[in-house]
């Protein structure tokens, strides 16, 4: 379905308390703007309120922006773990044939504009409907229309955990359990969307992990992607805020270790054309579960 997109004043008509005829040229002419393109289907149709996006890799969340629901999912599947960096997305116009503007029933646009349709890389369907300015030949559309786009094309990267003991040997009862991700992986992601002098940005920006042991203890968060462990430096001489000590071993849960995970905390952001922005969540999380085998430590007992 090719849906239509108005100018300012038209799209005020659809969220005001219109009158009978205000009412019948606003749905006979305007559907929701650009909730067809690429993503933004799956956003707009199912919050009803804000959603904290899950833990495990692939999941997501939605979130208000300007009266507008904005879907945020993690690169899953989709994406090399630690994936990040910037990407920009352009979107094009066409002439809308008066054909199509009359299976449709667009009606006439308003003046000085012509009726377009916008495609943008990665959307699905046929693309959206919008005016065009005669003149300048700029869409009628907001920054935030661009950047449900924009969070629709940002893969948030599930970061890679590390820790020491490194995952597949054990670690000991007492001695703290070291966890972080690489300083390399630790980076913003973006994606801008144009328009014309249209544009938004979304930034995905990574804050804080948290370990969450797996053994009924609370969990253990920090600022930052923590500290690598020196396999060369002795213990005693290293120091991390993102470490947890085991009390109990592992032995008796399933495959005889604990079932702990790393999670990212995230901050999504948006600028966009005309000094528009803001926050969108600083709450946003991915996350990778892993087994961790917990041993008793032994006692060395000498003779003299």
């Amino acid at each position: 379905m090719l849906l239509l997109t108005r100018s300012a004043h038209a799209a005020t008509l659809l969220t005001a308390t219109p009158s009978a005829t205000t009412a019948r040229t606003a749905i006979s002419r305007a559907a929701i703007a650009l909730a067809a393109i690429a993503v933004a289907l799956a956003c707009v149709a199912a919050a009803a309120a804000p959603a904290r996006a899950s833990n495990s890799a692939g999941g997501g969340g939605c979130y208000q922006v300007d009266n507008t629901w904005i879907c945020v999912y993690s690169g899953g599947n989709g994406g090399s773990p630690g994936s990040g960096g910037s990407s920009t997305v352009t979107c094009t116009y066409s002439p809308a044939s008066e054909v199509l503007l009359q299976e449709i029933g667009a009606g006439k646009p308003d003046p000085g504009y012509q009726w377009d349709i916008m495609t943008c890389p990665g959307q699905t369907g046929p693309g959206a409907l919008v005016e065009v300015s005669i003149k300048t030949g700029a869409p009628a559309i907001s920054p935030v229309q661009l950047l449900k786009i924009a969070i629709g094309e940002l893969k948030v990267p599930t970061l890679p955990a590390q820790t020491a003991p490194p995952r597949g040997k054990d670690g000991l009862v007492g001695l703290p359990e070291w966890f972080w991700v690489p300083a390399a992986q630790w980076r913003n992601a973006s994606v801008t969307v144009t328009a014309g002098p249209v544009w938004a940005t979304a930034t995905a920006t990574p804050t804080r992990i948290s370990f969450v042991p797996g053994d009924g203890q609370a969990g253990v968060s920090c600022a930052g992607p923590g500290t690598p462990f020196q396999a060369g430096t002795p213990a005693a001489d290293q120091q991390s805020a993102c470490s947890f000590t085991y009390t109990q071993p592992s032995v008796g849960q399933p495959g005889n270790a604990y079932q702990a995970a790393l999670t990212v905390t995230w901050t999504i952001s948006w600028t966009g054309s005309g000094g528009a922005g803001g926050l969108v969540t600083n709450g946003y999380t991915t996350g990778t579960a892993f087994g961790i085998r917990i041993a008793q430590a032994e006692a060395l007992v000498t003779t003299p």
